[in-house]
């Protein structure tokens, strides 16, 4: 049985294990409160250190938020499998094992295509669907990442700077976001925090991604079997998965909506974490 925690924020949420049916130990945290939880699913390398905590406490302002690491990723055990397909039956395995009846799911890059295929997996679990800096399986122009993008994020180590490149704007508005942002990132948390991604989780994530991008354009209908509302987001100058595939999906989505925030690369919702946790909150309040 998890320990909610309603008033402490994200940065003090203390880390929770759940064991599913594979005997996978699942990290998780959890905070807010509300009848349909929203689950986070994250992006290339990152671990439930590497959410922003002021997004976290936006979002659980108004809800239920729920964070883990998918199987071998951060302290969840097992191995990371290198196939999004394999991914999302990993996330449907801790859903099942929080029991978990309906949820919300957010899934941020590498997390926004696992959020795909577990809504094409098991479509009677999802109410609605948040998708940010996305793209569909299949789309022309995705097989893998930049030299630079992935110099930055892709290397044994990396740094503040290499994220920074990648996640935020050369701009003097964008550079004064990647610091804030940065700071409660890596300095909100002092003590209990998670274990680093390893580099067979930076493998067999970079597997998925070159595979999910091979161009193909056959693929590209099976998200039309998604009838659900979906809010598609990203920012403007999002270099590792620009913006044009966000109005490429919304316009394969039966009921899609999408917004491209100002100024911002693939951080926007960290950036912009108020504007996006009040869109966010907005969009999954319709269905209450």
């Amino acid at each position: 049985m998890s320990t909610l925690d309603t008033l402490a924020g994200y940065a003090d949420a203390a880390t929770q294990t759940v064991t599913g049916d594979s005997e996978v130990e699942y990290a998780y945290r959890e905070l807010g409160k509300g009848d349909v939880p929203l689950v986070l699913l994250q992006h290339f390398r990152g671990n439930l250190d590497n959410w922003d905590p002021a997004l976290i406490d936006a979002l659980a302002a108004d809800r239920h938020v729920v964070t883990f690491d998918n199987v071998g990723v951060g302290a969840t055990t097992g191995r990371t499998p290198n196939t999004v397909e394999a991914m999302a039956q990993g996330a449907i395995g801790f859903l099942d094992a929080m029991e978990f009846q309906q949820v919300d799911l957010l899934g941020f890059s590498l997390g926004s295509f696992v959020a795909q295929e577990v809504a094409l997996i098991r479509p009677d679990l999802l109410r609605r669907v948040v998708l940010a800096s996305s793209a569909p399986q299949g789309a022309a122009g995705m097989h893998g990442w930049a030299a630079e993008v992935i110099g930055a994020v892709g290397a044994r180590e990396v740094t503040p700077e290499g994220y920074l490149s990648v996640f935020f704007t050369a701009t003097d508005t964008g550079r004064e976001a990647g610091q804030e942002a940065a700071g409660r990132i890596f300095g909100a948390r002092s003590a209990g925090r998670d274990e680093p991604t390893t580099w067979q989780t930076r493998q067999a994530q970079y597997d998925a991604v070159c595979a999910w991008g091979i161009p193909n354009h056959g693929l590209l209908q099976r998200v039309t079997a998604l009838d659900l509302p979906i809010f598609v987001a990203n920012g403007d100058g999002d270099p590792m998965i620009p913006p044009r595939y966000s109005y490429l999906l919304a316009g394969l989505l039966p009921d899609a909506r999408v917004k491209i925030y100002p100024d911002s690369a693939h951080g926007f919702l960290f950036q912009h974490h108020r504007d996006f946790a009040a869109d966010v909150n907005g969009f999954l309040g319709e269905a209450n």
